[in-house]
């Protein structure tokens, strides 16, 4: 109810403004311990990626790109955790505006291209929170980093990260850092992922532990895409995929305000065409990678549906957005409602 209260508040705001107030609000609450009274946290135990997850409801990453808000967001309820993008180096980001709402379509269209303070302030945050949950961190490369020398930014960033990260994320499916979805495809991601996967092995044997590696694609993906990156998750042994996100298609918004804007579009729109994507790489691996499903996502039936196409978890986002924090507990309950169904 309080959140329904706020939201025409929020959405008369600029997006970019709004998204940085409701994250200073939350944590004011966070620190006036008022948040544990409102969300509880619902269990549905998870073990995936050798890990061990309170429930199967995530925060994707670019919600909190620096881990300013950790432990506030862990009040809503979520299983875990992702942070970033985060870059080697500190950087601003795309010119503003870069966020729009299109409210017809409970969707978003963001053009941020990854800004966020660097690693080394991310990590700061991640050791400084006081959340014993999992942290997922998402690394990326930066703005000016030239793609042929991607693998050096993403090495980078998998070192400081590796000893902090529950998981790590490696994200080459943003449309908003130019040409970085070309390591999606061909030689580039095979040698992307050798490169990333050999420093990884090291890092595994000098701290003496492992940190799972997970992959994050684009919806925008044809059936060959699918199939040669499902080979290569495979071969090179990485432990899980998220699908998807966001897309350039434009299905569902051409006719609306803001439709026509560059960028990412997330929310409502994208979640039968990511739902597709999920599902087809369900079909290739089975259960031998983890498949976190993320997109579109603003209901309880929404999340039973990615589960359905083949994913352990999820993660909520745009949804959020539009729905509030009552999404989660609303996912959690109704992915055990389905769960019980099975077994039942």
């Amino acid at each position: 109810m309080s959140y329904a209260l706020l939201r025409p508040f929020l959405f008369n705001m600029d997006p970019e403004h709004a998204h940085e107030m409701t994250l200073s609000l939350l944590d004011k609450a966070h620190k006036a311990r008022v948040l544990g009274l409102v969300y509880g946290q619902s269990m549905q135990p998870t073990d995936c990626m050798g890990l061990q997850f309170s429930n199967p409801v995530g925060l994707a990453a670019g919600l909190d790109k620096n881990g300013d808000y950790i432990d506030a967001l862990a009040e809503l309820g979520f299983g875990f955790i992702e942070v970033g993008t985060v870059t080697p180096r500190p950087q601003v980001g795309n010119d503003k505006p870069r966020l729009f709402r299109i409210k017809q379509a409970d969707a978003i269209i963001n053009r941020m291209g990854f800004n966020n303070q660097g690693i080394d302030y991310l990590v700061e945050n991640v050791k400084r929170c006081k959340y014993k949950g999992n942290i997922g961190i998402n690394i990326g490369k930066n703005a000016d980093t030239p793609v042929e020398q991607a693998a050096d930014d993403y090495v980078y960033c998998l070192e400081r990260a590796y000893p902090h990260a529950s998981y790590i994320t490696v994200n080459i499916s943003s449309p908003n850092t130019k040409n970085l979805r070309d390591l999606q495809s061909g030689d580039a991601l095979t040698q992307l992922l050798d490169t990333i996967k050999n420093r990884h092995s090291q890092l595994a044997t000098e701290y003496g532990f492992y940190v799972p590696l997970v992959l994050k694609v684009a919806p925008d993906l044809e059936p060959m895409q699918v199939d040669y990156i499902s080979q290569q998750l495979l071969d090179f042994e990485i432990d899980g995929l998220i699908a998807t996100n966001t897309t350039l298609s434009r299905v569902g918004v051409e006719d609306l305000q803001d439709g026509d804007q560059m960028g990412g579009l997330s929310g409502r729109p994208v979640s039968h065409i990511s739902t597709q994507i999920l599902q087809q790489f369900s079909d290739q691996l089975g259960d031998k990678v983890t498949l976190i499903g993320v997109g579109g996502i603003d209901s309880g039936a929404k999340a039973v549906k990615k589960i359905e196409a083949g994913a352990d978890m999820i993660q909520l986002y745009t949804g959020l957005i539009y729905r509030g924090p009552g999404l989660v507990q609303s996912c959690i309950q109704a992915i055990g409602g389905y769960y019980d169904a099975m077994e039942g």
